[in-house]
């Protein structure tokens, strides 16, 4: 009955994502935050009909507005409801008896409010919709964005599909990693931005993600979790054929206080949680910067263990800094074959440099960045060496496009990963096209070898599950 339950739900979570009709419900006539979710279905091409709600208007951005869910005349499957939330209850009713699948609900001032009346009316809602089989995301939060289907909860939003699937209890973080994600080459299969999680729970999207063929890689940020037991189950089962990437809030008593006031989520104990991610096979992370480089290192790179790194670096000083971050992090600097070191002696120069790993190539390399690019093809192809980490900068615009299409040359012929770290001046837009090119750019070289060791753990962990069996 269970199995059968969970089919279901899955079952209504696809046709969320992939809604024929959507009505926004209190969409706005001009600038108002309401109006970026009408915005972005139309930005996100969206090819169904859309349908603005609004008492007054005959039109909204060149769309025939209606009065009410009641009146429109085709099916809709997903409802957006923006009005104000004293209002939202009579929405849900016209839905419900519309026959509308689902709704996103973005009002605030329900659980999370602390306030009996606040609850009470969150429970309402859902008797209502659970009553005709709607199913309800949020309320407090930004809804779904789904490249493929032209679903999008903000405009801007990449309409450009890919292998991440992110389950988030901040709408805002959703939204800005939705807009800045895909200059570090993360593309988006499915997103749900959850908050109070009233009817539909992060277990929910986790069980569906986990099975879904699009997605490749999870991403969570949450709160809370709700539904406990299940949420272990289906975090287990999708770690057994992806990773699984969970940014966890509410370990500490002022980061509970916040998370509860924010979307009314319960903090749990970091020992706890500790086990939790344990027993489920993710890989854990903490803050905002940690949790973008592994969802991009693991987007951009195997998943296969990956400990044994050769440095390759320009400033001495960093090169030294990058190989403590190394051993910090539990990641090995293999000894290089003598048939690499005699390759590298042919074009580093003799003095100031290093052809031991770390390879040291000295100033010289920002001047030609030919040396940069050679050492990377040389360390790429030992076989004691499993990602290739470089740290470096050419001196013009025109040396950095060179070392950008070098390293790309590189990695699409060697066997090992390659990285770069930047040094402070590289350009942005040659680190996009790196990312996008399936090179991580990291911004330190501690990031970069905390991503790698993220990954090279996870692979283990993998491997360990499979083969026990």
């Amino acid at each position: 009955m269970e199995h059968q339950s969970a089919q279901m739900t899955r079952r209504q979570i696809h046709d969320l994502f992939h809604p024929r009709s959507v009505a926004v419900v209190g969409a706005p006539r001009g600038l108002k935050i309401g109006g970026v979710f009408l915005q972005g279905l139309l930005e996100g091409g969206f090819t169904g009909p859309i349908y603005p709600i609004h008492p007054d208007a005959a039109e909204i951005q060149g769309l025939r507005a209606y009065g009410s869910v009641s009146d429109i005349p085709g099916p809709v499957d997903l409802a957006i409801v923006l009005v104000p939330h004293h209002r939202v209850l009579p929405v849900i009713e016209d839905c419900a008896r519309k026959g509308v699948k689902g709704a996103v609900l973005f009002t605030a001032g329900y659980g999370e409010t602390g306030t009996e009346e606040g609850r009470a009316l969150e429970e309402e809602i859902v008797r209502t919709a659970r009553a005709s089989g709607m199913r309800i995301i949020g309320p407090n939060c930004m809804g779904l964005y789904c490249p493929r289907s032209g679903l999008s909860f903000f405009p801007s939003l990449s309409r450009d599909p890919g292998p991440v699937g992110l389950i988030s209890h901040s709408g805002s973080l959703a939204n800005i990693l939705g807009r800045s994600a895909h200059a570090r080459g993360i593309r988006f299969s499915k997103v749900v931005s959850l908050g109070n999680e009233s009817d539909l729970v992060s277990a929910d999207f986790l069980d569906y993600l986990g099975a879904d063929e699009e997605t490749g890689l999870i991403g969570a940020y949450l709160e809370g979790i709700k539904k406990g037991r299940r949420f272990l189950n289906s975090l287990t089962e999708a770690t057994l054929s992806k990773p699984v990437i969970l940014w966890k809030q509410g370990l500490t008593p002022e980061g509970g206080r916040a998370a509860s006031s924010h979307t009314g989520a319960l903090a749990g104990s970091g020992e706890i949680w500790a086990g939790v991610v344990r027993q489920g096979g993710a890989v854990t992370v903490s803050g905002y910067e940690e949790w973008v480089d592994a969802l991009m290192g693991f987007s951009l790179l195997p998943r296969k263990p990956m400990d044994r790194v050769a440095i390759l670096s320009g400033p001495g000083g960093l090169a030294v800094s990058a190989a403590e971050a190394c051993g910090r992090e539990g990641l090995r600097l293999p000894r290089l074959s003598p048939q690499t070191q005699e390759a590298l002696s042919r074009f580093v120069p003799k003095t100031g440099t290093s052809l031991r790993n770390p390879v040291d190539v000295g100033l010289t390399a920002s001047l030609d960045v030919e040396i940069y690019i050679r050492a990377t093809e040389e360390l790429a192809r030992d076989p004691q060496v499993d990602a290739v980490v470089v740290i470096g900068i050419g001196l013009s615009p025109q040396s950095n496009e060179r070392l950008v299409d070098g390293l790309v040359e590189v990695r699409r012929e060697g066997r090992a990963a390659v990285a770069l770290v930047g040094i402070p001046g590289f350009p942005p837009e040659l680190a996009q096209r790196l990312c996008l090119s399936g090179i991580p750019f990291f911004e330190t070289a501690e990031r970069a070898m905390r991503t790698l060791a993220h990954i090279h753990k996870d692979a283990l962990r993998f491997r360990h599950r499979i083969e026990g069996g």
